[in-house]
């Protein structure tokens, strides 16, 4: 274990300026304080947190509501709390900013705020630190994020190829035989990842596998639905699986405005089971992730990255919640 006095010989500067550097004191010029950092992370230096044990964790929060009783990462929030802070750690909520990740490095900024380990919740893919955690040293799990080949990175989520297996199946055990698939914001890991399970489970079914199928693009969901649904429809589609409930949401609301009726002429499914689905008319077809499990699946995956076990990927069973969105195929 690398200690200050290491630090300073390497820099060839005392151990007190070290110190300073550490703990933010404001007689540190930047570049100093900076050097120290880098140098501090290379070296693999770790130190007692000031908050006295030592065991402190943050949950990086970006893109992703969490406040309010019905946002989406509240419940992912209180499942990590649930079982850390029993342990004795102490958890800090930090909202995640562009300038933040900017200004120095994620290893740096672990260590100068003394965090042990970290949650991940609504990073992209143009983050700048998700650069920084295919080589980081600190332990870091990613929700609906995957990085490869760094072991102290993990991923949790729900296991997308097992979610749009179990929809597309029970589609065809309805009837439908042509599926369509809309989503958006594909600057994200997650949505990538299943818009790519979504074609296995319709080849694992032997259903119709064509890109033309499928409307994927960045846009915000009305431009989406714009630009794609028309197309979907004129194929023939009597189907349509959504990447998220919000976007899934928006169909809907825009077959009410066209008169197609849901789900005797088009069956919708969505993902996530935001407390929405219940409330839209008719209720929402969706997969269920358990944001209270995954929040604990998250510390279970961290305190074991803090134990030198190095999980790659923690994955929740799928499940699919049928509700009166979805329905036999129109006869043709």
């Amino acid at each position: 274990m690398a200690t200050m006095d290491d630090i300073a010989k390497q820099l060839g500067i005392t151990k007190g300026t070290v110190s300073k550097a550490l703990n933010g004191a404001a007689d540190v010029s930047e570049t100093m304080r900076k050097s120290v950092l880098e140098t501090a992370v290379e070296l693999g230096y770790s130190r007692t947190s000031r908050s006295g044990n030592g065991k402190k964790l943050c949950i990086f929060i970006e893109n992703m509501a969490w406040e309010k009783p019905d946002d989406f990462g509240r419940d992912i929030v209180f499942g990590f709390r649930k079982m850390a802070e029993p342990s004795d750690f102490s958890v800090e909520i930090v909202p995640l900013t562009q300038e933040t990740q900017k200004s120095m490095s994620y290893d740096e900024y672990m260590l100068l705020n003394d965090y042990k380990g970290a949650l991940f919740l609504g990073m992209t893919l143009s983050d700048p630190w998700m650069g920084d955690f295919k080589i980081c040293r600190t332990p870091t799990v990613l929700y609906d994020n995957q990085i490869k080949a760094n072991p102290v990175v993990t991923q949790v989520g729900v296991d997308n190829e097992e979610a749009m297996s179990l929809i597309v199946s029970r589609l065809k055990e309805l009837g439908h035989r042509k599926i369509g698939y809309l989503s958006n914001a594909l600057g994200s890991y997650i949505y990538q990842a299943r818009c790519a399970a979504f074609f296995s489970a319709m080849q694992e079914n032997g259903l119709e596998v064509s890109p033309s199928i499928a409307g994927c693009d960045t846009l915000s969901s009305a431009e989406c639905l714009k630009r794609h649904f028309p197309r979907l429809m004129e194929q023939g589609c009597t189907a349509i699986v959504c990447s998220h409930d919000l976007l899934a949401h928006a169909v809907m609301i825009h077959c009410t405005e066209l008169g197609i009726r849901i789900p005797d002429e088009l069956s919708i499914v969505g993902f996530g089971d935001l407390p929405l689905c219940r409330y839209t008319f008719p209720p929402l077809s969706t997969i269920r992730q358990n944001r209270t499990e995954l929040g604990k699946s998250a510390f279970y995956a961290l305190s074991s990255q803090l134990n030198q076990i190095p999980i790659s990927t923690l994955l929740l069973h799928a499940e699919l919640i049928e509700r009166e969105s979805i329905g036999p195929a129109p006869k043709a």
